[in-house]
C-alpha cells in the first residue's frame, strides 16, 4: 500500500505526527484516498452476493411498478457515474474495459432487483450509504478549508472593495489596476444575483409543490372523517387549513435554509472580521450572541400567540353558517346579532395579532439595528484595546461591508423564526386534522352481489355516533332478502335515519355484525345537490344512456320540470339546489340513485318533501312493486301509512331499538304500537296538492325571461356568476381607499419616523468617514469616547425609530383591516337574497379567509419592507450624488430603465395575482360541497372521482401561482443587475476622480452602492407584493356595489312599540317582479285578510304562493301596489322592524352551531321560563331536560347531532317565543312523524288563536279547517273562499282535492 501511495505521488499511508501527536489532528491523504474510499465499496461488493440469495429464497411479494420519475433518475445516476472519477489508486492499476465496476453501478443493480422481488427497502444499501456518508466526513472537512481558504463569492466581493480602497489609498498605482478592480466587483455580484435567485426559484418550487400536495391530503382526508371527527372540523377550520396554513408551510419552505446557512454566514464573515481587526472581533459575536436568544424568546412568545388562528377558524366556521342560513336571517332579523357574533371573534383575531405584531416589532428593530450594534462593539473594542490601534478607511468600510454582508441573513432571520413558528402551528394544525378519527372499513362487510339469500344482515347490533359516545342504537337484529321493499317508521328522533346511516358504515360498530350484499345507493333525508347541471346531478359521473335516463326522469316526475326550465336538463343548479323546490331537489337526488342501477337502495324519508300525487306517482314507478327497483333491495324510511301495506317488512323503530318486525299483516294481527298507530291515523292520512315547494317559482319565472332577452342556448340555463378577475393596474382608488382607513395620524406618524430613521442612518454612517479620514498622529487617534459616543447615540435613535415605524405599520394595517373586514361583512349581510342565489358561497368565503388574512398580514410586512428599502435607496442615492455627483448622469437612464421594467412586471404580476385569487373560489366550493355530501360520495362509492376534481382545480390554482413567482425572478435579476451597474458606475467615477476624493467617502459610496442590488430587488419585491395584496382590498370592496336592501331600522319612525295589534292584512293591487324587465311574479293582488283569520295558500308550481310570503317579509320589493298591515304600509317601515313583528316557520329547519339558548333567543332577551314554556308547547321539554347540558346543549354546525323533525319543532318553539300577531307556514311538519304531527297541529291553533295564520299548504287535509283558501294561479289570485265553499264551485280548488283523494 505504501508504494501504491509513493507511485500516485501521496503522502504515506499513515503519519503519527498528522494524527496522533498534533492539537489539530488528521489523515493522510493516501490513507482518504485508499482506505476510506475502499472500506464501503468492499462491503458492498462482498455482502451483496448473500443479499441477493436472500432476496430469491425469500417469498416473493409482487412486482413494485417503475415509474417514469424513478426511471429518470436511474439514468441520470448512470450518466454521473459515468464523469464520476474512480479513487486515484484505483485508476493506476484497472484497465478501461473494468471501470463499470463502480459500486454506484452495483448499488443501482440492486435497487431494481429489490423493486422485481417487492421489497421497499434494504438494509444493504442503507448500511452502504451510511458507510459513504461517514467515511466522506474527513475529506469533507479538507474540503471546507480549502474553500475558505479560497474565499467565499461573497466575501470575494468584500476582498475585491478591498483591493479597490487600497488603489486609491496609493496615489502612485496605475490607473488600470483601479479599473480591473472596479469591472472584477462587478461581475462578481451579477454571478451572485445569478446563483441566489437560481437557488430562490427551487425553493419556491418545492413550496408550491409541499403546498398542492398538503391540499390534497386535506381533501382525501376529509372523505375519510367519522361523523365525531366531522363535529369537531368544522368547515370553516377546513377552509382555514387549506387557505391559510398551507401558505405557511409554503412560506416556511422559503425560508427553511435560512436557519442554517446564516449560522455558516455569520461564521465565516467573523472569521474574516477576526483576520481584519483581531480579538475586537468576539465583541461582534457577543452581541450576536445575545440577539439570538432575544429573539428567540419572542418567538416562543409569539406561537403561544396563535390563538389568532383558532378565532379565525370560528369566525370562517360562523361566516359558513351564516352565508348557508342568510334566508332564515333576513326571515327572522336575526342579522345584527349574527354581526355582533362575528365581531366578538374578529375582537379576538385582531387582539392576538396586535399583540404578537408588538413583539415581532422589536424583533425586527434587534434584528435590523445589528449591524450598527455589532459595528459598535467592534469599533468600540478595537479603538480601546490599544491606542495604536487605528480606524483607517479600509478596516472601517471593508468592516462595514462584512457586516452589511451580515445585515442580510440577521434581517432574514426574524423572518425565517416568524415564519418557522407558523409553520410549527400549521403543522400542529394540520396534525390534528390528519389524526381524526376515520371511518372503519369493517364497521360494514361488503360482499358481492347474488340474487339469492340475504343482501342486509345485521346481527346484535350495536351502533354509535362516537367511539366514547353512549349507543343509539342497540339489540338491531334483522335480515332482508334480496329484492325485497322494508320500511322502516317511528317517532321522530328513534332511530331510523341512524339505522340506515349504520347500513352504509357511517356510524360505529360497537358489537354485533352487520353485511350488505352489491352495490349501495344512498338518498338523504335532505337531498344533497350539488352546484353543476341538472344532467350532471343525475348521472353522477356515470355514462349516459338515452333511454334508461328518458324512464329514469318520466318515473322520477321530472319530465315536466324539464319543460319550464330554460335550458333543460343542461339548467345549472345553485348551490345546494337554490333555484329547486324541496320536492324537486329530493327528485333529482332519487333519480341519482335510481339511474346507478344500484343492488341496495337505502332511502331515507324521500316522500316528505313532495305532494302525496306525485309521492304516489314515485312510489308506484320508482320503489313499489311495479316500480323500476322493483327487483331491488330497498330499506325506505317513511312516515307514509298508504306505502306501508305494500312493504314486505316492516320494522318500527322506538328508542333506539327495533320494537316490532313483521310484514304489515303480520303487525297489524299483533295489534301492537303499530296497529294502533294505523288505526288512529288511517282515517286523517297525510295528503295534499300538486304544490311543489316555493323557489321552484323562482327559479322558472327568472330563468325563463333570461332566455327572454336573446340569451345564447349555452347561456340560458347558467345560474351562478364566476368569480371574475380585474384587469390592469391596481386602481388608484384602492390606495386611498385602504390609507383612508388606516387614518392620517398614522400616515404622517409613519413617514415621519421613517424619514427621522433613515436620517440617523445617514448621519451615523456619514460619521464614520468623518473618522476614516482623520490623519493619525504619532501612529494614533484621538478622541475615541466622543466618536464611539456619538455614533452609539445616532444608532440607537435609528433603531427606536424602527421599532416605532414597524409598530405603527403593524397597528396602522390591524385598523384598515377591522374597518375592510366590518365593511365587508355589512355589504354581504344587507345584500339582497337574489345576491346570494347568483354568487357560489366559495366566492365569498375567499374573501373571509384568504383576502382578509393577506390584509391582516402580508399588506402591513410589505409595506414594512418596502417603506424601509426605499428610504435607504433614497440614502444611499444622497451619499453617491455627494461623493461622486457624476453618478447622476448614471443615476437618470438607471431609474428610467428601472420604472420600465417595474411598471411592466406589477401589471403582468397583478394579473397573475388575480387570476390566481379567482381560480381559488372553486377550491373552497368545491371542499364546501364535498364535506355537505359527504356520506353521498362514500355510498356511491365516488371518492376518486370527486378527488380528481378537486386535484385539477387545484391544479388550476397553480397554473396562475407558478408564472407569477417565475416572473419574480425575472424581474429581481434584471433590477440586480441594473443595480450592479450603479456599483460599476461608482467604482469607475471613484478611480478616475482619486486624486479629489478621499478613501473615508469612496468607502462609503460604494459600500453603499453594493447594497442597492439588494435593495433594488428588495423594493419591488414588497412593492409587488402590495400591491398583489392590494388586490385584497380590491376583491373585498367588490361587494360594496352589490344591490342592497331597504334600511333595516328607519330613524324617527313612528312604528307603535306593539304593532301589529290585530294583524289585519291587505294586499292592493300587488305586483311583484325578480328583476326589473321580467315577467310579474305575482299581479294584481287584491285581497283583504282580516285579523285571527286563517288563511290557506295552495297552488301549482310556479303559482306564485312563495311569492306572496317573499312579498311581505319584503325579502322581494314591490314592482307596484302596496302591503298594508294594520293601517301602516310595510314599504314605509325599516325591515327590521317589519321582520321582527311577523313570525315564519319554514320548510328547511336551519340552525346555527352555538347552544340551544342561543338558536332559540340569539339576541338574550328571553328568560329561562320562558325558553322551557316553548319547548314545552314545542314538545321538546322533555328531550331537552335529559341533555347533560340542557339549554346550554351545543349543537353542531347546522344542527347536525339532531335529527331533522328535532330541528323542525325547534323552529316551531322560535315561532313560540316570539308570539307574533302574524304567522307564515311553509309546510312545517313535513319531517316529522304523524303522532307529531298533529300534536304540531294542535299547539298551533291552541297558541296562536288569537293571530292571522298564512299557511302555503303542500297536503290540503292541514288547511280544510281553515277560514279561507287562497287557490294561485300564474301570479294571480284564481278563487278564494272557504274551503266548503270553494268545494262547492268544483273549481281549481276542487280539481286538487279530487287529485289528493280528499272530495
Amino acid at each position: 500500500m505504501e508504494e501504491l501511495c509513493s507511485v500516485s505521488g501521496l503522502d504515506p499511508l499513515w503519519d503519527w505526527n498528522l494524527t496522533w501527536y498534533t492539537s489539530r489532528p488528521d489523515l493522510t491523504q493516501c490513507f482518504q484516498h485508499t482506505v476510506l474510499v475502499w472500506f464501503p465499496c468492499v462491503y458492498l461488493w462482498t455482502c451483496s452476493p448473500l443479499y441477493l440469495l436472500y432476496l430469491q429464497l425469500r417469498q416473493h411479494r409482487g412486482v413494485i411498478p417503475l415509474s417514469k420519475l424513478c426511471c429518470s433518475k436511474t439514468v441520470k445516476t448512470q450518466c454521473l457515474n459515468s464523469y464520476l472519477p474512480l479513487p486515484s489508486c484505483l485508476l493506476l492499476y484497472l484497465p478501461l474495459p473494468l471501470s463499470p465496476l463502480h459500486p454506484q453501478v452495483l448499488a443501482v443493480v440492486i435497487i431494481q432487483v429489490d423493486r422485481m422481488k417487492g421489497s421497499r427497502s434494504s438494509i444493504l444499501l442503507f448500511l452502504f450509504w451510511t458507510l459513504l456518508v461517514l467515511c466522506s466526513l474527513v475529506p469533507l472537512k479538507v474540503n471546507i478549508e480549502q474553500i475558505i481558504d479560497q474565499r467565499h463569492l461573497v466575501t470575494i466581493v468584500v476582498d475585491a472593495l478591498s483591493l479597490l480602497l487600497e488603489f486609491m489609498r496609493d496615489k502612485n498605482a496605475e490607473m488600470w489596476k483601479g479599473f480591473l478592480f472596479a469591472t472584477f466587483l462587478f461581475l462578481l455580484s451579477c454571478l451572485q444575483s445569478l446563483f441566489h435567485h437560481h437557488y430562490m426559484f427551487h425553493c419556491f418550487t418545492v413550496g408550491m409543490r409541499l403546498k398542492t400536495a398538503v391540499m390534497g391530503l386535506v381533501y382525501r382526508k376529509c372523505l375519510l372523517l367519522s361523523n365525531s371527527a366531522r363535529r369537531q372540523c368544522t368547515l370553516g377550520e377546513i377552509i382555514n387549513l387549506v387557505s391559510a396554513d398551507t401558505q405557511k408551510l409554503m412560506d416556511f419552505v422559503v425560508y427553511l435554509n435560512c436557519l442554517w446557512v446564516t449560522p455558516i454566514e455569520i461564521t465565516l464573515c467573523f472569521y474574516f472580521l477576526w483576520q481584519l481587526l483581531g480579538p475586537a472581533a468576539l465583541a461582534g459575536i457577543i452581541t450576536v450572541i445575545l440577539i439570538f436568544p432575544l429573539n428567540g424568546f419572542i418567538a416562543k412568545v409569539r406561537s403561544k400567540l396563535q390563538v389568532q388562528m383558532k378565532f379565525m377558524d370560528s369566525r370562517i366556521k360562523l361566516m359558513n353558517e351564516i352565508l348557508n342560513g342568510m334566508k332564515i336571517l333576513k326571515f327572522y332579523a336575526w342579522e345584527e346579532a349574527f354581526l355582533r357574533r362575528v365581531g366578538v371573534l374578529r375582537d379576538g383575531e385582531l387582539d392576538a395579532l396586535k399583540r404578537s405584531q408588538i413583539l415581532h416589532s422589536v424583533s425586527l428593530a434587534s434584528f435590523n439595528s445589528s449591524s450598527f450594534l455589532i459595528a459598535l462593539s467592534v469599533f468600540g473594542v478595537y479603538v480601546l484595546m490599544d491606542e495604536r490601534n487605528v480606524l483607517d478607511a479600509q478596516k472601517i468600510f471593508v468592516s462595514v461591508a462584512l457586516i452589511n454582508i451580515l445585515k442580510t441573513p440577521l434581517s432574514q432571520l426574524p423572518f425565517a423564526m416568524s415564519t418557522t413558528m407558523q409553520a410549527v402551528v400549521s403543522l400542529r394544525r394540520l396534525g390534528n386534522f390528519l389524526y381524526q378519527d376515520e371511518l372503519k372499513p369493517d364497521n360494514v362487510e361488503r360482499l358481492p352481489h347474488s340474487t339469492d339469500g340475504d343482501s342486509v344482515v345485521i346481527e346484535g347490533g350495536s351502533f354509535s355516533w362516537t367511539n366514547d359516545g353512549l349507543p343509539c342504537l342497540q339489540r338491531i337484529n334483522m335480515k332482508v332478502k334480496t329484492g325485497f321493499l322494508v320500511a322502516v317508521v317511528g317517532h321522530v328522533g328513534s332511530g331510523k335515519s341512524s339505522l340506515l346511516s349504520a347500513m352504509l358504515g357511517e356510524m360505529e360498530r360497537r358489537s354485533g355484525f352487520i353485511s350488505i350484499k352489491g352495490s349501495v345507493a344512498y338518498i338523504p333525508q335532505q337531498a344533497w345537490i350539488q352546484n353543476t347541471s341538472l344532467k350532471d346531478n343525475i348521472l353522477f359521473g356515470g355514462e349516459r344512456k338515452e333511454s334508461w335516463y328518458h324512464r329514469v326522469l318520466e318515473a322520477c316526475a321530472l319530465l315536466p320540470d324539464l319543460d319550464i326550465l330554460p335550458a333543460g336538463d343542461s339548467t345549472e343548479i345553485g348551490e345546494k339546489g337554490l333555484n329547486l323546490s324541496g320536492g324537486q331537489k329530493q327528485r333529482v337526488s332519487l333519480a341519482r340513485a335510481v339511474y346507478r342501477r344500484s343492488d341496495v337502495y337505502l332511502l331515507d324519508d324521500p316522500l316528505s318533501a313532495v305532494d302525496a300525487h306525485v309521492g304516489q306517482h314515485i312510489f308506484d314507478r320508482v320503489i313499489g312493486p311495479r316500480g323500476l327497483l322493483k327487483d331491488k333491495t330497498r330499506v325506505l324510511v317513511t312516515h307514509g301509512l298508504s306505502f306501508l301495506s305494500k312493504a314486505d317488512l316492516i320494522l318500527v323503530m322506538e328508542e333506539g331499538h327495533v320494537s316490532e318486525m313483521g310484514s304489515y299483516m303480520e303487525l297489524m294481527e299483533r295489534r301492537g304500537a303499530f296497529a294502533k298507530l294505523i288505526h288512529t291515523f288511517s282515517g286523517n292520512q297525510r295528503r295534499g296538492s300538486s304544490t311543489p315547494r316555493d323557489k321552484s317559482e323562482k327559479s322558472v319565472e327568472v330563468n325563463i325571461n333570461k332566455t327572454d332577452q336573446d340569451l345564447d342556448a349555452e347561456d340560458a340555463g347558467k345560474l351562478t356568476e364566476a368569480d371574475k378577475a380585474h384587469t390592469g393596474r391596481v386602481k388608484l382608488q384602492m390606495y386611498r381607499e385602504y390609507f383612508r382607513t388606516v387614518g392620517l395620524t398614522f400616515i404622517m406618524t409613519i413617514i415621519f419616523l421613517c424619514a427621522f430613521q433613515q436620517a440617523a442612518s445617514l448621519a451615523y454612517n456619514y460619521w464614520l468617514s468623518l473618522w476614516a479620514d482623520e490623519p493619525t498622529v504619532n501612529g494614533t487617534q484621538s478622541d475615541h469616547g466622543l466618536k464611539l459616543s456619538v455614533f452609539a447615540a445616532l444608532g440607537f435613535t435609528q433603531g427606536m425609530a424602527m421599532f416605532g415605524t414597524t409598530l405603527a405599520i403593524a397597528l396602522g394595517g390591524i385598523v384598515a383591516s377591522r374597518h375592510l373586514h366590518a365593511d365587508l361583512l355589512n355589504s354581504v349581510l344587507r345584500s339582497q337574497m337574489s345576491f346570494f342565489e347568483v354568487t357560489p358561497s366559495g366566492n365569498l368565503l375567499n374573501r373571509f379567509s384568504k383576502e382578509i388574512d393577506a390584509i391582516d398580514c402580508m399588506i402591513p410586512d410589505g409595506l414594512k419592507m418596502m417603506l424601509g428599502y426605499l428610504f435607504k435607496l433614497l440614502e444611499i442615492c444622497i451619499i453617491l450624488l455627494l461623493a461622486t455627483p457624476f453618478t447622476g448622469l448614471v443615476l437618470l437612464p438607471l431609474t428610467c430603465v428601472y420604472i420600465l421594467i417595474q411598471s411592466f412586471y406589477v401589471a403582468s404580476s397583478c394579473q397573475l395575482r388575480r387570476l390566481e385569487a379567482v381560480s381559488r373560489s372553486p377550491i373552497y366550493s368545491h371542499f364546501n360541497e364535498t364535506v355537505q355530501g359527504a356520506s353521498v360520495i362514500r355510498a356511491f362509492g365516488e371518492q376518486r372521482r370527486f378527488i380528481l376534481h378537486a386535484d385539477h382545480r387545484i391544479d388550476s390554482n397553480q397554473e396562475a401561482y407558478f408564472p407569477r413567482f417565475i416572473a419574480t425572478r425575472w424581474l429581481a435579476v434584471n433590477l440586480e443587475f441594473l443595480g450592479n451597474v450603479l456599483v460599476l458606475a461608482a467604482a469607475i467615477l471613484s478611480v478616475r476622480g482619486r486624486d479629489e476624493l478621499s478613501p473615508g467617502i469612496v468607502g462609503l459610496a460604494v459600500t453603499h452602492s453594493l447594497q442597492v442590488t439588494g435593495i433594488l430587488s428588495w423594493i419591488v419585491r414588497s412593492w409587488t407584493d402590495v400591491e398583489n395584496n392590494i388586490v385584497s382590498v380590491e376583491r373585498v370592496k367588490e361587494y360594496d356595489s352589490t344591490p342592497k336592501e331597504a334600511a333595516w331600522t328607519l330613524e324617527g319612525s313612528l312604528l307603535p312599540a306593539e304593532w301589529p295589534t290585530t294583524g289585519n292584512i291587505q294586499f292592493e293591487d300587488f305586483g311583484l317582479q325578480y328583476r326589473k324587465g321580467l315577467d310579474w311574479a305575482l299581479n294584481d293582488i287584491t285581497i283583504s285578510i282580516q285579523d285571527r283569520e286563517k288563511v290557506g295558500i295552495v297552488g301549482r308550481t310556479g303559482a306564485g304562493k312563495s311569492s306572496l310570503a317573499l312579498g311581505i317579509f319584503r325579502i322581494l320589493e314591490a314592482a307596484k301596489g302596496r302591503i298594508i298591515i294594520d293601517g301602516i304600509n310595510i314599504a314605509d317601515i325599516g325591515l327590521h322592524d317589519l321582520r321582527s313583528r311577523i313570525t315564519i316557520i319554514p320548510q328547511d329547519p336551519v340552525l346555527f352551531s352555538g347552544s340551544l339558548r342561543m338558536n332559540l333567543d340569539p339576541f338574550d332577551t328571553s328568560s329561562d321560563e320562558d325558553l322551557w314554556k316553548a319547548l314545552e308547547l314545542a314538545h321538546l321539554s322533555s328531550f331537552v331536560s335529559a341533555l347533560p347540558q340542557k339549554l346550554n346543549h351545543h349543537c353542531c354546525e347546522g344542527g347536525e347531532n339532531l335529527s331533522l323533525g328535532q330541528r323542525q319543532l325547534l323552529c316551531l318553539a322560535r315561532a313560540l317565543l316570539r308570539k307574533t300577531r302574524i304567522l307564515l307556514l311553509d309546510e312545517a311538519t313535513a319531517a316529522v312523524d304523524l303522532k307529531t304531527d298533529q300534536l304540531i297541529q294542535s299547539t298551533i291553533r291552541a297558541q296562536f288563536d288569537g293571530c292571522t295564520i298564512l299557511t302555503i299548504a303542500h297536503r290540503l287535509n292541514t288547511i280544510m279547517d281553515y277560514t279561507r283558501v287562497v287557490v294561485m294561479d300564474r301570479g294571480s289570485i284564481a278563487e278564494t273562499d272557504s274551503p266548503p265553499q270553494l268545494l262547492h264551485l268544483q273549481g281549481h280548488f276542487y280539481q286538487m282535492c279530487v287529485e289528493a283523494g280528499l272530495a
